[in-house]
């Protein structure tokens, strides 16, 4: 980046995230751009300085928001569900504690079978809703154990799953396939993989299986579906368990999308 900068007259950096956890990475790109202005933005690194934070930052800094480029686009509805563990449930998340195994502890209920797990049942319920309602449904997990248990859930409403694994082609196959697929067909998303670069505006339910540890990687996926030419209003749904893990990711979402309100809005 330093010798691209000694080579170029001028320099545009265009991101949908400067500022995915902390202040400090938005006042490294500014750095990159003009160290004076980072320089002075550093000293109004606290949430009561954020309004001085954007009055320093203005002059490199310009952002537009979905809402002023696409005033067209539907209503947006999100929703967390909450559900309560069963006594299996509460035993293995029990034994996930001990194991101070935080990734266990996001397996919270779907480390049982199916049929035992509220979270599943939870999702089988949104599924129902969205084939009678006339939708399609998308479902994003971070972990590839989970899209073998949605897929053992749901049987055939399922397309073939979008991983890591699948190349670019063959993922807009099939998103092309999911436009084309009757109401309440399912199409899974490991949200690395199908969360960016994707245009799934066929469906209209968004799930996650278990909260996300950064705003931006959960709004990239909403984004998939609610985007310009979606004609039907998106609902998304938030998979969560009462007592677990998931409040305390909840807590941390807030916290960092606070931050990014005060100081990149």
């Amino acid at each position: 980046l330093h010798t691209v900068k000694q080579k170029a007259n001028r320099i545009l950096f265009m991101t949908g995230t400067p500022l995915e956890n902390n202040v400090d990475e938005m006042c490294f790109l500014v750095k990159c751009l003009q160290t004076n202005v980072a320089n002075e933005i550093e000293k109004y690194r606290s949430i009561a300085q954020a309004e001085e934070f954007k009055r320093k930052l203005a002059p490199v800094y310009l952002r537009r928001v979905r809402e002023d480029v696409l005033t067209e686009l539907p209503e947006l509805t999100e929703k967390e569900d909450w559900v309560t563990l069963n006594n299996e449930e509460v035993k293995l998340y029990k034994e996930a504690l001990k194991e101070k195994s935080f990734m266990k502890m996001r397996h919270v209920s779907w480390n049982v079978d199916v049929e035992n797990s509220s979270k599943a049942q939870r999702l089988l319920e949104i599924c129902d809703e969205a084939k009678a309602n006339g939708r399609k449904v998308l479902v994003f997990t971070y972990f590839k154990e989970i899209i073998s248990k949605v897929q053992t859930l749901l049987g055939d409403r399922c397309l073939t799953p979008i991983t890591g694994a699948v190349k670019a082609s063959d993922r807009q196959k099939i998103v092309d396939e999911l436009a084309n697929a009757p109401d309440g067909t399912v199409l899974i998303c490991q949200v690395l993989a199908g969360g960016v670069g994707l245009n799934i505006q066929s469906a209209s339910v968004v799930v996650f299986c278990e909260p996300q540890l950064k705003p931006s990687m959960e709004t990239q996926a909403i984004a998939r579906s609610y985007r310009m030419g979606q004609a039907n209003t998106v609902m998304v749904h938030r998979l969560l368990c009462d007592d677990t893990v998931d409040e305390r990711i909840m807590d941390i979402l807030a916290e960092k999308t606070n931050i990014f309100d005060r100081f990149g809005t």
